[in-house]
């Protein structure tokens, strides 16, 4: 797992292959729990590309020494990222 926030990342190699390649991240939170958001794309092996952009926020807890993903909400495109961005934003103006 990961001993630092900086360290977190949703990157992922195989065989030589980055699968899962993390473009940004921001840390909404940092402590014994921390939530991050990462930009990141996937790898499309039928097209020998990355795919489109794709966005996840996940919540880490800090245990032994080290943080471990406890949940995740994957955001799986750019009209839904909007749609969350819109809502959130509709709810924070009216306060």
């Amino acid at each position: 797992m990961f001993e630092s926030i900086d360290d977190i990342t949703v990157s992922y190699e195989e065989n030589g292959r980055m699968l899962v390649y993390e473009l940004d991240k921001v840390v909404l939170s940092r402590g014994a729990w921390t939530t991050i958001v990462f930009r990141y794309q996937e790898w499309r092996a039928e097209s020998d590309d990355y795919g489109p952009d794709k966005y996840v926020i996940a919540r880490y807890k800090k245990s032994g020494g080290e943080y471990r993903r406890q949940s995740k909400f994957t955001i799986s495109s750019a009209e839904q990222a909007r749609k969350i961005v819109e809502a959130l934003q509709g709810w924070v103006d009216k306060n």
